[in-house]
Formats: C-alpha cells, sequence, structure tokens
C-alpha cells in the first residue's frame, strides 16, 4: 500500500475510540498497513503523508510506550506531536471538554488522549471536528490490540481459528482483546477471579461479533481451562494504573491466575506469549516465561509504533 492508496481506505477523518467501531476488514486494512509501515521503516525508506501535520498528545495518564511511540511514529510520517498534560491544558481548571474540543479542532489535525473515564474520550469525540484516538482509556485500549494482533500474525501467519487465552483482570485491555479478537475470527478465552471478570456488555458485544465470523468467547473462573490448547497467552498486571490501593486485595484474588511454567504447559506447544507491559515479574507472570522462547513481548512493544502509525496514516 503506497501513499496514494490511503484515501481508498476511506477512513480519512474518521475517529478511532473502539475495535468495535471498525469492519473486520478495516481493522485488517490497519493491521496490513502496520506491517507495510515497519517494513518502510525497516528498509530505511521515507514515507511521510502527514507532513505539515499536528497531533495533539493528552495525557491524564502517565506513559512510556505511549508517548514515545506516537511522538515517534508523527515525526516519522513526517508530522509534529505535541505532549499536553493535564495540568498544560484548561480541562483541569474547569473548562468544559467542548470547548477544549472546539479549541483544539482549530488548531491541530488529530487528538489522541489517555485517559481515565470514558466517557472523557466519548465527549472530546463528539465536540471535535477532527480525529480523536483512543490511547487508553479505564474501558479500553484499542490501539495496543491493534498491536497485540499485528504481531500475532507476524509469527503466526494467520488470525482466523487461532485460541487466544488472557489470564487476569477483566479490564480494559480484556476488553478490547475480546472485541478485536471477536472482529478477527480468533477464539478468545478469558480467565478472571469473581468480581473481575469482564463487563458484562463488552461479553455481550464479543459474543454477537463473533457469531457473525466464526470466533468465539469463553469467560471462565478458571485459568487451567482457559489456557487449555492455547496459541497465544496473555496477561496483564492486576491492579491497572488507578486500582494501586487494591494492590494487596487484588494479590490474594489472583493467586490462582499466574502465568507460570506450569500452567503454560497446558498451552500448545508453539504458544506466544504477549504482555502489554509494564510487567510485574513474579505477580501476574514469572520470569520464566516472560524471557522464555516463547515470549515476544518486544516485537509486540516495537509495534505499537507501526500499528498506530497505520491509525495515523489512515485517520489523518
Amino acid at each position: 500500500m503506497i501513499a496514494h492508496d490511503l484515501h481508498a481506505l476511506g477512513m480519512k477523518g474518521r475517529d478511532f475510540l473502539g475495535l468495535a467501531d471498525y469492519t473486520p476488514k478495516e481493522i485488517r486494512q490497519l493491521i496490513d498497513l502496520g506491517i507495510e509501515l515497519k517494513k518502510f521503516n525497516q528498509a530505511g525508506e521515507a514515507f511521510r503523508p502527514l507532513a505539515g501535520k499536528t497531533l495533539g498528545m493528552i495525557f491524564e495518564k502517565s506513559s512510556t510506550r505511549t508517548r514515545v511511540s506516537f511522538e515517534v511514529g508523527m515525526y516519522q510520517l513526517g508530522g509534529h506531536a505535541l505532549f499536553l498534560s493535564r495540568n498544560d491544558l484548561q480541562i483541569g481548571r474547569g473548562e468544559i471538554i467542548s470547548d477544549t474540543a472546539g479549541v483544539l479542532s482549530r488548531y491541530l489535525d488529530g487528538i489522541m488522549i489517555r485517559t481515565f473515564g470514558h466517557q472523557i474520550l466519548v465527549d472530546l469525540a463528539q465536540h471535535a471536528s477532527i480525529p480523536v484516538i483512543n490511547a487508553l482509556t479505564d474501558y479500553s485500549h484499542p490501539c495496543q490490540a491493534l498491536a497485540d494482533y499485528m504481531t500475532v500474525l507476524e509469527h503466526k501467519g494467520r488470525l482466523d481459528g487461532l485460541k487466544i487465552a488472557y489470564i487476569g483482570d477483566g479490564n480494559n485491555m480484556a476488553h478490547s482483546l475480546m472485541i478485536g479478537g471477536a472482529k478477527l475470527g480468533l477464539h478468545v478465552a478469558v480467565a478472571s477471579p469473581e468480581g473481575y471478570q469482564p463487563d458484562a456488555g463488552v461479553q455481550e458485544q464479543t459474543r454477537r461479533i463473533a457469531a457473525e465470523t466464526g470466533g468465539s468467547l469463553l469467560v471462565t473462573g478458571d485459568a487451567r481451562e482457559a489456557i487449555a490448547d492455547a496459541d497465544v497467552v496473555y496477561t496483564d498486571v492486576w491492579a491497572s494504573m488507578g486500582f494501586e490501593e487494591e494492590q494487596k486485595i487484588r494479590e490474594r484474588a489472583f493467586a490462582d491466575f499466574q502465568v507460570n511454567e506450569e500452567l503454560t504447559e497446558l498451552a500448545k506447544p508453539d504458544y506466544v506469549f504477549l504482555h502489554c507491559l509494564p510487567a510485574h515479574r513474579g505477580e501476574e507472570v514469572t520470569s520464566g516465561v516472560i524471557d522464555s522462547k516463547h515470549s515476544i513481548i518486544f516485537d509486540e512493544a516495537e509495534n505499537r509504533l507501526h500499528a498506530q502509525k497505520a491509525i495515523l496514516a489512515a485517520l489523518m
């Protein structure tokens, strides 16, 4: 796919709030574009469709991977990224979100936001006249999930029909993996302790999508059931950002949900291991698993850059 094909995707001007808003074909097109942009980068070839364009990056949550990957991504695409912390904006001083959206729409070509409440993202997108990209809310993390499935495709050669087992907190990461997996025809198995399972509405939505694509969803309280014969094993921290005060409570609740060598023996012999990072080694995953030959976490982390470049190029 070369520059003039970006318009043919038909995504210019759209928001990227969640994978549920995109068709299976569109998600796959973004993944394929990410892979192509990765090859451009590895070959040292310049591809700058966003020359002269600026992305405003609103951060209400701190970040390593998100800030670096979006900033570098905009640079590689020929554009400019502007970091905006909560302290830099009038949102934190009482300005309503619609006014902020209206003003930023007159200055920028796109907005990326990493925030807590999902409604903040929705309201921003509703009032902005430029594309708004969800770089994480408490409800979902679609950029990460897109990079994850891009990584799986690179290593497995296909997506449809694979089984992905997510072991841990039914959080924003689980939600996006569920929706994305269903859209792409995977069999998604989620194992979480009682009280920490994914949102019931997301479960229903995932099953509805899976019925159309040939995928499936299993939500269970048994990690061994979820991981059985899995092609992909995934976990995340037990206490996501904003829930640190629950750390000790969650350590007890998740004691049987650690991804370790014994548990992964139930997965397929050639399974791949993913983690969105940062990882708390010795908690949700052992060093023996995260450092094993099955682990592709740094390919996964790199692909945040390329998958997000695909989103930026397609939307802006």
